[in-house]
């Protein structure tokens, strides 16, 4: 048998089918034609394109499909499951405008929006993006994850939706929330038939693209981090208490009997690139000695402003001063976002969460063997490379597993 993962991320889709050992079969991926204003119909397309492209012998074997989306990525749908405006990317701000004097969730805030817009009056569904793709190989509306309904204002202790959001008049199009990988119905006979799918295959409830390639590295314990060296600095930390601070942008998911704690700086590979390309980045890690001290004190950021481990929106860049020595410069900056780091597990252990003991890192930055001794030095534990960081693999794996994904 075989298991399909598709990740919807900010820029296209990817697919990932692992069979029965857990090792990775089939990947295949496609680019939004526009990804600052992709929509429904682009997601539509590549959903289809990606299950197509799978080897028939896999697609008549498979056994399970789980999907990731955009957290925070919502649309409205009819009946039939058409879209009845443009989709609210995760990054839309529109929603927030009209919301100051009534603060909601920020997903809650983009469906009250929709409401208001043309043609919506005869909504029937308020979905997430991974919702909405999975509800397309079921024909089964209404239903959604605990992972992706957080940003809605689900409440992942009550596992309810609180008393205040029902008595909104968008309670009557809120999903149904279940446990991410919890089955929610076969794929419909349409689709099977059209793709030479296994009729049998279940969908399963999905999960945000970062928790997707949370759950690809196969992290478990708590204790256990997984920090992601993208364009910016994000952290996960497996706790065994929840944690929650509105000021540095802190929140927890659930993840199975443990909690998800994590938070986001503005520093990260984004302000590397400002500075050195790929090639060169490669090329000064080798005339930097990780186990030296730079003797520079940076707080590497992109533009003025940080949300955590500190809360300052006007905080400036602290690159100065600039050595001739472009190697040395670059040291100092690998520090100063790996200092960054330690101080965002520290201030995550502040909070209440369970005190760091290893950490596993993903994304671009993740290669770069050199940062990895500076970072392991600063954080003062284990530091390893994932040996999978995909989301499309975490969505494979969840696929598989179904809940006993989590501890």
């Amino acid at each position: 048998m075989f298991y399909l993962g598709l990740d919807f991320g900010t820029s296209g889709a990817r697919a990932c089918v692992i069979n029965a050992a857990g090792s990775v079969a089939f990947e295949a991926s496609v680019k939004y034609v526009v990804p600052q204003q992709q929509d429904t119909a682009d997601w539509r397309a590549a959903l289809f394109d990606l299950l197509a492209q799978i080897p028939r012998a896999q697609r008549a074997a498979l056994a399970a499909i789980a999907l990731d989306g955009t957290s925070g990525t919502v649309l409205l749908a009819d009946d039939a499951l058409e879209p009845l405006a443009p989709a609210l990317l995760y990054n839309d701000m529109r929603a927030s405008a009209g919301t100051d004097n009534v603060p909601l969730p920020g997903s809650l805030a983009k469906g009250m929006w929709l409401m208001q817009q043309p043609g919506t009056v005869h909504a029937r569904y308020f979905l997430h993006q991974a919702d909405w793709l999975a509800a397309l190989l079921t024909g089964v509306g209404g239903m959604s994850d605990y992972h992706n309904a957080l940003k809605t204002g689900f409440d992942p202790c009550t596992l309810d939706w609180p008393a205040w959001i029902q008595a909104l008049p968008i309670a009557q199009l809120l999903p149904r929330v279940v446990a991410p990988g919890a089955p929610l119905a076969r794929i419909n006979r349409h689709t099977a038939r059209h793709f030479s799918v296994n009729p049998a295959c279940i969908v399963r409830a999905g999960t945000t693209d970062s928790i997707a390639a949370f759950i690809a590295t196969g992290v478990a314990q708590p204790g256990d981090a997984v920090t992601s060296l993208g364009t910016t600095l994000v952290l996960k930390l497996l706790s065994t208490t929840r944690v929650e601070s509105s000021e540095y942008g802190v929140y927890s998911h659930r993840f199975g009997n443990l909690w998800l704690a994590g938070g986001a700086s503005n520093s990260g590979g984004g302000v590397l690139r400002q500075f050195f390309s790929d090639a060169a980045l490669v090329e000064l890690s080798t005339k930097i000695h990780p186990d030296q001290p730079s003797g520079l004190d940076y707080y590497p950021l992109p533009r003025p402003g940080e949300r955590f481990p500190v809360h300052a929106p006007a905080l400036l860049p602290r690159l100065d001063p600039r050595p001739v020595d472009d190697a040395r410069f670059l040291h100092g900056m690998l520090e100063g976002i790996a200092r960054i780091e330690a101080l965002g597990y520290a201030r995550l252990a502040e909070l209440g969460a369970t005190p760091l003991r290893r950490v596993i890192s993903a994304g671009g930055g993740s290669k770069n063997e050199v940062w990895r001794r500076i970072r392991e030095k600063q954080l003062g534990v284990p530091v390893e490379t994932a040996q999978q960081g995909e989301a499309a693999f975490g969505a494979a794996r969840l696929a598989q597993a179904g809940v006993k994904s989590f501890p």
